[in-house]
This record gives C-alpha cells, sequence and structure tokens, in this order.
C-alpha cells in the first residue's frame, strides 16, 4: 500500500474509477429530460442530423459531445449524460494532477480529487447534459497540461503547451466562459516564468502566446465545421464573424427576471442554489439541487486567504498562483454582461476550491488530522444531502423541508 501511495499514476486511476462509478451510478434516473436538457438535447439532435442552426446561444461542441454520445449510447438518458460523466471524471482526475504536478505530494493531489468528487457541484453536473460539464473539464486538463509541459524538456514543453492550447480552444468552443483563461494562461506564462526562469525550458514567452493563441484559434474554428454542412443556411467564411458577433448579441441581451436568479457575488456564499428538478418523476417525488458543499465553499475562502497571505509574507511561488486561479475565474463574472444571471455560472471557480483548500493544507496543516477532518466533514455533508443532489425518491413534496438550512435554499 505504501509503494502504490508514492506513485502518482496508479493513486489517480483509482480515484478516477471511483469517481466513474459514483457519477454513473443510477445516472439515468430521472429518464425524463432535466433543467436545461430541454436545450441542449434536442440541440443535439438537430445537430447530428445536420438539419441546421439550433440553439445558436452557444459554440457547437458540447452539443457535438452530446450528440456523438447519443449515437454511442442512444437517444435515452444514457445516451445524453454518459459523457458528462466522464468529463466530471476528467475534472477529479485533473485536479489531481494539477496538484500533484504543483507540490509532488500524493497526499496534497489526493486530497484535492477527493474533494472535488464530494463537491456537490461536480456531482449534480455530471450528471445532466450541459455544457458546463465539458467546459469546466477542458479548462481543468488545459491547466494539467500547461503545468506539465512546465515541467518537460526539450519538444516536449512546447508540444505539452500546444496540447494545453488546443483544450482551451475545445472549452472554448463549448462555451465562452472559457475565453477568459486565454488571457490568463498567456499571463501566468509570463508571472511564472520571471519568478521560476527553469519553468518550461527552452520556451520564450513570444513563442509561448503565439502557440498558444494560433492553437486557440484554430482549434476553436474547427468547432464550427458541421455548420458549414448544413441542409439549411449552412455556415460560410463569410457569415462565420458575424454568427460571433450574433452570439455575443445573444450572451449579452437582458432576459426577463427569474426565480432562481441571483447575483454573483452570493455565489461564494453558498446563498441562492438552483433547483434543477422537483417533481414527481418515475413513479416519486425526486429532486435535483445545484448547490455547493458548505464545507468546501466556506472552508475554500478561507483557503483563498491564506494562501494570498503566505504568498505576500513567504513569497510562496505556489500558493499565489492556485489562489489566482479561483479569484481570476470568480472576478470575471463581476465585469461580465449577464443578465439574469445563477449559482450554476460559479461552477468551474466552485472546482478550484478543492486545489486552494489541499494547497493551503498542504503548507499550514502540519498535523494529518487537519486534511482529514475537512475530507471526513466534506464527505458527511455529501452523504446527507444525497437524496437532493441524485434524484432519489423522497417520501412527499414537501419532503425537500429536511435540507433546507436556509430560507434562501428553497
Amino acid at each position: 500500500m505504501q509503494r502504490l501511495a508514492s506513485r502518482p499514476l496508479p493513486v489517480a486511476l483509482a480515484l478516477g474509477a471511483l469517481a466513474q462509478a459514483l457519477f454513473a451510478w443510477r445516472l439515468t434516473t430521472p429518464h425524463t429530460l432535466v433543467f436545461d436538457e430541454v436545450h441542449y438535447v434536442p440541440a443535439a439532435r438537430t445537430l447530428a442530423a445536420l438539419s441546421g442552426p439550433a440553439n445558436i446561444d452557444d459554440p457547437l461542441l458540447g452539443k457535438a459531445i452530446v450528440a456523438l454520445c447519443i449515437a454511442v449510447f442512444g437517444d435515452d438518458a444514457l445516451g445524453w449524460r454518459a459523457f458528462s460523466s466522464v468529463a466530471a471524471t476528467a475534472v477529479v482526475m485533473g485536479v489531481f494532477a494539477i496538484l500533484w504536478l504543483t507540490f509532488r505530494s500524493i497526499r496534497t493531489a489526493l486530497l484535492g480529487g477527493l474533494l472535488v468528487l464530494v463537491n456537490f457541484t461536480v456531482f449534480v453536473q455530471a450528471r445532466i447534459a450541459m455544457l458546463d460539464g465539458f467546459m469546466a473539464a477542458f479548462v481543468v486538463l488545459a491547466v494539467a497540461a500547461m503545468l506539465w509541459a512546465a515541467r518537460g524538456q526539450g519538444r516536449a514543453v512546447a508540444w505539452r503547451w500546444l496540447v494545453g492550447g488546443v483544450l482551451l480552444g475545445s472549452a472554448c468552443g463549448t462555451k465562452w466562459t472559457a475565453v477568459p483563461y486565454v488571457a490568463f494562461a498567456a499571463l501566468a506564462f509570463v508571472a511564472v516564468k520571471r519568478t521560476c526562469p527553469h519553468a518550461w525550458p527552452g520556451l520564450g514567452w513570444f513563442r509561448a502566446w503565439a502557440i498558444l493563441g494560433a492553437s486557440v484559434a484554430a482549434t476553436y474554428t474547427a468547432t464550427f465545421a458541421p455548420a458549414f454542412f448544413y441542409a439549411s443556411d449552412p455556415m460560410t467564411w463569410r457569415t462565420f464573424l458575424p454568427f460571433q458577433a450574433d452570439m455575443y448579441a445573444r450572451q449579452t441581451q437582458v432576459l426577463p427576471a427569474h426565480t432562481y436568479q441571483s447575483a454573483w457575488w452570493t455565489w461564494a456564499l453558498d446563498i441562492r442554489p438552483v433547483w434543477y428538478l422537483y417533481e414527481p418523476v418515475d413513479g416519486a417525488q425526486r429532486g435535483v439541487l445545484m448547490l455547493g458543499n458548505p464545507v468546501v465553499m466556506w472552508s475554500g475562502l478561507v483557503a483563498v486567504a491564506a494562501c494570498l497571505w503566505a504568498w505576500a509574507r513567504a513569497r510562496d511561488a505556489k500558493l499565489g498562483p492556485v489562489a489566482m486561479l479561483w479569484i481570476g475565474s470568480y472576478a470575471v463574472w463581476a465585469i461580465v454582461p449577464k443578465s439574469p444571471s445563477f449559482f450554476y455560472y460559479y461552477y468551474l471557480p466552485s472546482i478550484w476550491l478543492p486545489v486552494v483548500i489541499a494547497a493551503a493544507l498542504h503548507r499550514y496543516g502540519r498535523r494529518r488530522v487537519w486534511d482529514e477532518a475537512v475530507l471526513l466533514a466534506a464527505a458527511a455533508l455529501f452523504v446527507w444531502f444525497y437524496p437532493i443532489l441524485s434524484a432519489s425518491a423522497l417520501s412527499g413534496p414537501q419532503a425537500f423541508q429536511r435540507w433546507m438550512w436556509f430560507d434562501s435554499w428553497r
């Protein structure tokens, strides 16, 4: 067992197998379309048939992935959601990789991966056909690939950096929420290179930026390939850029108020979650609540402060960038013109919180009891909330009350 714990790959694979088993258990419940699946699944069917434009608020890749999933597993609940569960597993393993590459500690990497596993947001998005899950998986894997490149040698540095760019381009081709990460990657390269000149050996900032820009642009453009073959109103090179402008207009339009809308500053505090489902379905009352695990959400904020403190006081070159992952991904929503906004927009920032918690405990948790206590508390809440995260059969219409800690959760 001790030998296994010193080898990251077997541990990562075991973690991935555990995550996939958890996410896939009862994946087909409910057997009806849930929440935004009513938009993306029909759009995936239309895309598969190359009939014409559908759901043109977002790029095509996420819907193409759902269409491929349907082609592989069939047009049913398994076919809608199977690849979402795989994307969430990739997030868990990607977080493990990020922490391992940063701290070279199996314990720290495993703690972060397990906290992601029991963070409610990742579990819920693993079991629904929405674009956010695929976008987040591409971003997390891109960060891991770029850190992998930083430790490379020779040609491997540029190739791994290129892989990171392709993954970021894929993320942008899934949902525009990923676009700021391209700028983050470019700026992070320069900042890290200044403090750690040995990172990305042989790769200068100009070449790195050129590879990043070219790979992102080429990959993003390639994701629109199916649109050029539509039977009705096919895309052309002349209409490609105007289509981007049309998407921007749709993304920034102000829509009517919604019951579950919330201001961006409330998300970090877990104030206003979103009910993806709460109704009688498949013969029972069932619910799916998009909520953050309070242990992860709230202790994560303390961890962000701790990492910033270590960065400012001790000039810890690792903890600063880790904290900035969360800060940058969250700060974007303070300026993005999106109305109304919802808690599930916080999905990607919520993934970085376990990374920050693991990093803070790596530095300050000199006694193992601290990381074990945080993990056990988070796991206990996951078990307690599981019925309203997984669409389990509930006792009746008022059953949700037992989990409502605050009125704003209703």
